[in-house]
This record gives C-alpha cells, structure tokens and sequence, in this order.
C-alpha cells in the first residue's frame, strides 16, 4: 500500500472513532433528491453494478470488496470501512480522501446536504 493511501486510510478511520455516528440531523427525502446526481453510476436499493458499484449494504462493508465490480488497487489496498465518517470524508472530496481511485466526482461541499444524503443512503442500501 503506498505511504498516502495509508495516511488517508488511518486519518478516515480516526475521524470515525472520533466522531462516531452522524445520521441523526439528516433529511433522508431530501437526500434521495441528493441522490440523483449519483444515479448515473450508482444503485442504492439492488445488489446491481454500474458503472460504480452497488451501494446495497454499503454501511459496514469493506471498501473496494463488491462482487463483480473492478476497483482500482488504491480502493482495494485503502483498509476503509464505510460507515457515516468515512463516507462524509469520501464524498466530500473523493479523490483527497482515496488518492488514485476511480472515481470521477467534484463532491458534496455542504455539510447539510452531506447529512441529508448520509441519512438517505442509510435507510435506502439496507
């Protein structure tokens, strides 16, 4: 793993022992609206793969660990969890977060929005 992914992987890990759990401010009605802008390339609600992966069960599962879905290695080798901390983290800026990962996304830069789409996903990838 290099020296980076694993400064960042231990920063978003800390971060959510830190911080704990960060759904309880969050709208999830608005944050399926949130949502649409990551519908082109992800599915919430099905074990279905795009052009990112399923985010059905997402909440406790290893990061870059979706069957049939071809991360790149610094997904893989990131030693993430993802739970509300580390997806605010990721989500906010996802290539800071996971240096050298595939995904192609600007972020979500306001908090309220990032707590309204964390509670959405909470509830919609069960």
């Amino acid at each position: 793993m290099k020296r980076t992914s694993l400064f960042a992987a231990v920063l978003l890990t800390a971060a959510a022992a830190v911080a704990g759990p960060a759904l309880a401010d969050g709208d999830a009605a608005k944050g399926e609206k949130i949502f649409n802008k990551c519908k082109a390339c992800h599915v919430a609600d099905e074990a279905k793969n795009k052009v990112g992966p399923s985010l059905k069960g997402l909440f406790g599962r290893k990061a870059g660990t979706v069957e049939g879905f071809k991360y790149s290695d610094a997904m893989i080798n990131s030693g993430l969890e993802w739970n509300a901390e580390t997806l605010k983290t990721y989500l906010a800026d996802p290539k800071a977060a996971v240096p050298g990962n595939k995904m192609s996304f600007a972020g979500i830069k306001k908090e309220d929005q990032m707590e309204d789409l964390l509670a959405y996903l909470a509830e919609a990838t069960k």
